[in-house]
């Protein structure tokens, strides 16, 4: 049986977003599907934008031009909103993806949300909550970012070359380690209590009669409770890599799926 692709459409709003995590919020995307139509939205006579022209081509990201009538208004957030319905109505789309860090799109979120289909956010962590809820899922770009920075430096130590600087954005990087794997591991100290409660909380109500809980499933849980939830904020590219890290689960692996379940504590 032929597995569907999903098809999503990729909103980005120019006046408040970072040109440098475009190239990994698409390959963010294609995670989830394929991204069939991509458009970024700005007053492109201002000349704050020409960076965005640099990265057009190559990704064949679509421009629309919005001018800004009133000094002080955000015409740009408008058009997106109207494209971002007609693309609903059409009903071609599994998804949107909405590339901004303004609050003004939470209801055009909720309102797709309503209609069946998913949204995934990208924004910075000072993105308002409002709108980090009405996503399915919201993806902070200083991660992507981060990734950008760690993947290089892999490639220079594989040639053996002085590592390149911090790639720069709108605003700089927060100097991050590469994390090392280590077993024991104490609990990040980003992570706060309300997080790993949500962690034990999802295993529990996904747990079988053996305490066991499929990852998918606890995954899946956590997303829907909080959507900004990202194993990367706290130095693991996956879930299951914090899970070992933590240190505080019992884990298996059947059928290639990976579960997990509450240590038990030893007897003296």
């Amino acid at each position: 049986m032929e597995i569907q692709t999903k098809k999503f459409a990729v909103l980005i709003d120019a006046d408040n977003s970072s040109i440098n995590a475009i190239a990994s919020v698409l390959e963010e995307v294609a995670k989830y599907g394929i991204a069939s139509v991509k458009r970024v939205y700005g007053d492109w006579s201002n000349d704050a934008l020409k960076k965005w022209r640099d990265v057009l081509l190559p990704h064949a990201i679509t421009p629309v031009q919005q001018f800004a009538y009133t000094k002080g208004k955000d015409a740009t957030d408008m058009i997106l909103i109207i494209d971002a319905m007609d693309l609903l109505y059409a009903g071609a789309l599994d998804g949107f993806c909405i590339v901004s860090s303004d609050s003004d799109f939470t209801p055009l979120a909720s309102r797709i949300r309503e209609n069946g289909l998913s949204v995934y956010g990208f924004g910075k962590k000072s993105t308002p909550e409002a709108f980090k809820k009405a996503c399915d899922k919201f993806i902070y770009i200083e991660n992507l970012l981060a990734d950008i920075e760690i993947k290089q430096q892999e490639e220079d130590e594989s040639i053996n070359i002085q590592p390149k600087k911090t790639l720069t954005s709108d605003k700089p990087l927060e100097n991050k380690s590469v994390p090392q794997n280590k077993e024991n591991s104490d609990i990040p100290e980003s992570m706060d209590r309300a997080t790993l409660n949500l962690i034990y909380k999802a295993v529990k109500d996904n747990a079988d009669e053996n305490g066991w809980a499929n990852l998918s499933m606890v995954g899946q849980y956590i997303s829907a409770v909080k959507p900004d939830f990202d194993s990367r904020n706290y130095g693991r590219a996956k879930l299951s890599g914090l899970i070992k890290t933590l240190n505080l689960f019992e884990t298996k692996i059947e059928m290639s799926q990976m579960y997990l379940r509450k240590m038990k504590k030893q007897s003296t």
